[in-house]
């Protein structure tokens, strides 16, 4: 898909409700004060129509982090993922391109999010992690003038001269060195969800992990009780968040 088709997607999900496979959702806009703060946050309830809540477990664990994602797909599709109803993988929150912030089912409940491998343990890590997934296509591949996402040389996501969709490190990040780009909105989005969770788990450091670490795989996770991403427990098939996402634009 195209980046310049992207509004239109969301915006077709949010009319209708209905995500990349079928499943029809029951959308309602709640305003959540954030504790301690005249600050509301915008969240749109994202519930199964026919209230099936079966990949997600309503089980609650002290919360010690939280664990940014991006979900290497377009929002009907990554809704769609994460309310497989033959999976448990999962997250609690999904932030469209669009700036919209999608709860799927309480925080305070868990999924698994860190995948098989994980370091610390993909369920003792899931289930004391709040997991933030960012819809977003993920790493890219120049294609003669265009950028193509990793899913076929025929989806072209931008061209070369696109430069707001898509961001070149200088040194490639795990292989890749095309990333797309995240909006204005979701990074003010994902500050304002990441207020509003702080606030609510104060175990929570308010902090990132220092660079060069916040990029490293760390075998040894429970030391740190903050703002962490998927690639610091996961060694290796794993790019998300990683050194494209502009982390002096969440303002926390």
């Amino acid at each position: 898909m195209k980046a310049t088709s992207i509004p239109a997607h969301e915006q077709s999900f949010i009319t209708s409700g209905i995500d990349g496979q079928g499943k029809k959702f029951k959308l309602k806009i709640i305003n959540v004060p954030i504790p301690g703060s005249t600050e509301t946050v915008k969240i749109v309830s994202c519930v199964r129509e026919n209230n099936n809540d079966s990949f997600y477990f309503k089980e609650k664990f002290p919360k010690e982090r939280i664990v940014l994602h991006f979900t290497a797909g377009y929002l009907k599709g990554d809704i769609a993922k994460l309310t497989d109803p033959n999976e448990t993988v999962s997250v609690a929150y999904v932030i469209g391109r669009g700036g919209a912030i999608y709860q799927l089912w309480d925080d305070a409940w868990w999924s698994y999010h860190l995948g098989p491998g994980a370091s610390g343990g993909n369920t003792e890590m899931s289930k004391r992690s709040i997991g933030i997934e960012l819809s977003n296509i993920a790493w890219l591949r120049k294609s003669g003038t265009n950028l193509v996402t990793s899913y076929s040389n025929r989806d072209v996501y931008c061209r070369t001269d696109e430069t707001s969709f898509y961001t070149k490190l200088p040194t490639p990040y795990r292989g890749e060195s095309y990333y797309a780009t995240f909006t204005e909105v979701q990074y003010a989005s994902l500050s304002k969800l990441l207020r509003l969770l702080l606030a609510k788990y104060p175990a929570i450091a308010p902090t990132f992990l220092p660079e060069p670490l916040r990029y490293q795989f760390i075998p040894q996770p429970t030391a740190h009780k903050c703002i962490m991403s998927h690639v610091n427990f996961r060694a290796t098939d794993k790019w998300d968040i990683g050194p494209a996402f502009r982390w002096d634009k969440v303002m926390i």
